[in-house]
């Protein structure tokens, strides 16, 4: 056989799904003529087809060495570089590849991946559109532009997209699931459901697929599959049955345990192989004095619950000591508190639209020694920097309440409630023990002192008011079953809730109605700007808390202005952030262990108005000493925890958990 007809054998055994036959005959041929660029290049995405990317590496660059002008060859070797999370390297080879090759569609696309992948979406979306007009058939190109646009924003343009790429493929899942995304960014939440609904239907062996699908059903309270959902979801985290949101598992009644697993898989599989390997970090300058640098990363700079929580901490850390910065990759509203958050860092840097490497070379060259990341995975994060090592000491804190799974991240800030010693084997972070609670608060926020009127918010004259203003997705059915029963037993209450989407208030009112209690007993408070918000828990006599999802800023809102809160101590970080809040705040006592004691807890509360006044003055006082409300002490915890990271760093000591000494309040 010639080395001619050895290639073309090999070419054949490759098509036909035999890449081990395909590379064995290449390395005939190149035994035969070494360096023959066509063998070279078949070898190399053969081995690649097999795993072995070490070699496939080797045979692609002497490919492209021995033939430059070869633009499928240097494709092919960026493919491979992106396989290794080696984005910057496979960019830099596309822009090659697209410069030889200008009229091809694969190029484009390829590149268009790539920078999707490094957070570049605008640069993305100009390849997309280059593909498309140069493959009109392909459904790629649509899917890949759908995409860009949701990333910016433009969720009518990237709605119109997913649908051309439906219409040139109908059994395309990435574009049902992602035609999903952008209804559900853009509110639509029945068409969101529709369209997961489809996903799953075309990827049943997806966690994915399902856990969108999940999702989108809890915050719809549409309970009718809620059982076989869940059980399906524990299915692909305990079995090999794909990747989950990490989110997802927070939501339903999962163990510490399967949380890690999920978040340990999703990075594995979707998040890791989108990073680019974290490289020796470059020699930073000091900060001025010698002040340890700690810059915080998040989205939410701007009127949200994460800044109602942060601002007073941001504004009280110590300067002598600390410089600190805020990198910032969400939207700036031109609110108040936007303008406040500004104020209250030392730098504030708005990196909205900058790629992975751009912040990377920012924190550099600024001279972060701790980054503190306050999204995790939750709604509107960067996977593409979560993944990154950007700081020599990384720590996650208070944006997501579980397990990142991330390597890359060091420490996770907590407390003995929510994250006990016994929850170490649960995490990768290293748990930090902070004193008391692990939720800061911001003393600044609004008192509410005037009392609302009950008619002006839709509630009886009279009548035992029982609470809950946690988001409509935490609400479950056993334990929308539990407060049924607590308004069958006190004649006359209503059940007061943050209004949610308008399909899931009417869902809730069914549920009610299904149970026997008069759906009109189901009060909707609209949302309010804070203040009017907060003021309504004066007409609150009780609030409820949620489980397993328990509320975070929803509680610490309902403490600050003196109303009771029954909550349920779970096993995971999520279920337990609501005891932490109690406990720091002086009400033990109404934390249960189990739901009939949750249930008959909020009983007794509501046949006891003596106590549960006596509950109400005993918060109304703790604003003055309790734990939950010295932001002071609480500053000086956190920062005494930067320091002992930063501590053992600098002595070249791998992360260890520990836990913060308390100082006197």
């Amino acid at each position: 056989m010639t080395p001619s007809e050895a290639l073309r054998a090999a070419a054949d055994q490759f098509r036909a799904g035999r890449p081990a036959a395909a590379a064995a005959l290449c390395q005939a041929v190149l035994r035969a003529v070494p360096d023959q660029p066509e063998a070279l290049h078949l070898l190399g995405v053969a081995a690649a087809a097999l795993g072995r990317l070490a070699a496939a590496e080797r045979a692609l660059s002497l490919a492209v060495a021995v033939r430059p002008d070869w633009a499928e060859a240097w494709g092919n070797l960026a493919l491979l570089m992106r396989r290794g999370g080696r984005h910057a390297e496979a960019a830099r080879l596309q822009d090659r590849a697209v410069r030889l090759a200008p009229g091809s569609a694969e190029a484009r696309l390829n590149r268009g991946t790539t920078r999707l992948l490094l957070g570049e979406p605008a640069r993305a979306e100009a390849d997309f559109r280059e593909a498309a007009r140069l493959a009109p058939a392909d459904p790629r190109p649509y899917h890949g532009l759908g995409v860009a646009l949701r990333q910016q924003g433009r969720l009518a343009a990237s709605l119109g997209a997913q649908r051309r790429a439906l219409l040139l493929r109908p059994d395309h899942a990435d574009a049902q699931r992602e035609l999903g995304h952008a209804k559900r960014q853009a509110g639509d939440l029945p068409g969101a459901q529709e369209a997961y609904r489809r996903a799953a239907r075309l990827a049943p062996r997806s966690g994915e697929a399902a856990g969108d699908l999940l999702a989108v059903s809890l915050a719809l309270c549409d309970w009718r599959r809620y059982d076989v959902q869940v059980r399906c979801l524990k299915d692909c985290i305990d079995g090999d049955g794909g990747v989950v949101p990490p989110l997802l598992p927070l939501a339903v009644d999962t163990t510490a345990a399967q949380q890690d697993r999920a978040a340990r898989r999703f990075y594995a599989t979707l998040a890791g192989p989108a990073a680019d390997p974290a490289p020796p970090l470059p020699a930073r300058p000091a900060a001025p004095g010698g002040r340890l640098h700690v810059g915080y990363l998040s989205a939410d700079f701007h009127d949200h619950a994460t800044a109602h929580l942060t601002a007073e901490l941001f504004e009280l850390h110590d300067r002598s000591r600390f410089l600190v910065s805020a990198f910032s990759y969400g939207p700036d509203d031109g609110s108040a508190m936007r303008a406040r958050l500004v104020r209250a860092f030392d730098r504030f840097h708005d990196i909205a639209g900058a790629g992975t490497g751009a912040v990377a070379a920012l924190m550099a060259a600024e001279g972060v020694d701790i980054l503190v990341d306050l999204k995790g995975w939750t709604r509107g994060a960067r996977p593409d920097l979560l993944v990154r090592r950007l700081a020599p000491v990384q720590a996650a804190w208070l944006g997501y309440p579980g397990p990142s799974g991330c390597p890359h991240m060091d420490y996770l800030i907590g407390d003995g409630v929510v994250t006990p010693p016994s929850h170490q084997p649960h995490y990768r972070e290293r748990l930090v023990l902070l004193p008391d609670a692990y939720q800061p608060n911001d003393r600044r926020r609004p008192a509410g002192d005037a009392v609302p009127d009950r008619a002006a918010c839709g509630l009886p004259p009279a009548g035992f008011v029982f609470c809950c203003f946690n988001a409509a997705f935490k609400i479950t059915p056993a334990l929308f079953d539990a407060w049924m029963r607590l308004l069958a037993r006190v004649p006359g209450s209503v059940l007061w809730l943050l209004a949610p989407h308008p399909e899931a208030a009417a869902a809730l009112r069914r549920e009610a109605a299904a149970r026997g209690v008069d759906d009109g007993r189901l009060v909707f408070a609209p949302r309010l700007p804070l203040a009017g918000h907060l003021a309504r828990y004066r007409l609150a006599d009780l609030c409820l808390d949620t489980s397993p999802y328990t509320g975070h800023t929803t509680t610490s809102d309902a403490l600050w202005m003196g109303a009771p809160v029954v909550t349920l101590l779970g096993e995971t970080f999520a279920s337990r952030v609501a005891a932490s809040l109690l406990i720091a705040a002086g009400l033990p006592e109404t934390v249960a262990r189990s739901l009939p004691e949750y249930e008959e807890t909020a009983l007794a509360l509501a046949r006891e108005p003596d106590t549960l006044a006596a509950f109400r003055r005993r918060l109304e006082a703790a604003r003055a000493r309790s734990p939950l409300w010295d932001t002071p002490r609480f500053a000086r915890h956190l920062e005494q925890a930067y320091r002992t990271m930063w501590d053992r760093h600098a002595a070249g000591l791998p992360p260890e958990p520990f836990a913060v000494p308390p100082l006197p309040p």
